[in-house]
């Protein structure tokens, strides 16, 4: 079976000067839980090739034992830099979708409308669908059958709190929280910075970086 992770190709966090893109745990972690669990893995982002690294993803108290597997693994290092372009890629080929987050995806993948076309194509056709951190932030303009995706359903994602304690509530183009409860989203959320996991469905939101692991296991879980 083979996975689809799409990773934003933004790497501009606003107008601060500062660089973004995606949170490296958010990655790092899935990648590593489907790998280990014998799935074929393929990335893609909207523009192909090396996707940008939020640098906060990296510094000292951001390392996990996932994202130290992943500096030490030159393979995944190399399949990481050359990520198809998203426009290539069919749903057909592919029996789940995940979103790895970090606060690019908020700026591309959110409006990125072959991102959502895909989306809907997977959810349409009953293919697990998962997102974690800000990257439920994809679901922003995704609908099924004339209605926001997220309507209705059980969802978590990076929270207002969580927003504010990075002190970057004002520079987002818009808080992942209050989307989904804008769009109909049953949203909760556990403890800031605990891994939380929500389920209903076929479609898996985890809250924060902690959250991976536990996202793409629920993911795995809805395949097996």
């Amino acid at each position: 079976m083979n996975i689809l992770m799409v990773l934003t190709s933004h790497d501009q966090l606003g107008e601060t000067g500062n660089n973004t893109g995606f949170w490296l745990e958010e990655f790092a972690a899935p990648y590593y839980v489907f790998k280990d669990a014998g799935m074929k893995v393929t990335l893609a982002s909207p523009m192909g090739g090396q996707p940008p690294v939020d640098p906060n993803s990296q510094t000292d108290d951001a390392r996990t034992a996932a994202t130290e597997r992943f500096n030490q693994d030159p393979v995944a290092q190399k399949a990481l830099s050359v990520t198809r372009v998203l426009s290539t890629v069919n749903a057909t080929d592919y029996c789940a979708i995940f979103y790895p987050g970090g606060h690019g995806p908020l700026w591309d993948l959110a409006e990125d409308k072959t991102s959502i076309a895909l989306i809907e194509a997977f959810y349409k056709a009953q293919k697990p669908v998962g997102a974690v951190c800000h990257a439920p932030g994809v679901f922003r303009h995704t609908k099924i059958d004339g209605k926001a995706l997220v309507a209705g359903k059980a969802v978590t994602g990076f929270s207002n709190s969580e927003e504010a304690a990075v002190e970057l509530t004002e520079v987002v183009p818009f808080l992942v929280e209050d989307m989904l409860k804008e769009r109909g989203g049953k949203y909760s959320c556990g403890d800031d910075w605990a891994s939380y996991v929500v389920t209903d469905g076929h479609l898996v939101t985890g809250q924060n970086p902690a959250s991976s692991e536990d996202a793409a296991k629920a993911l795995l879980a809805l395949l097996n």
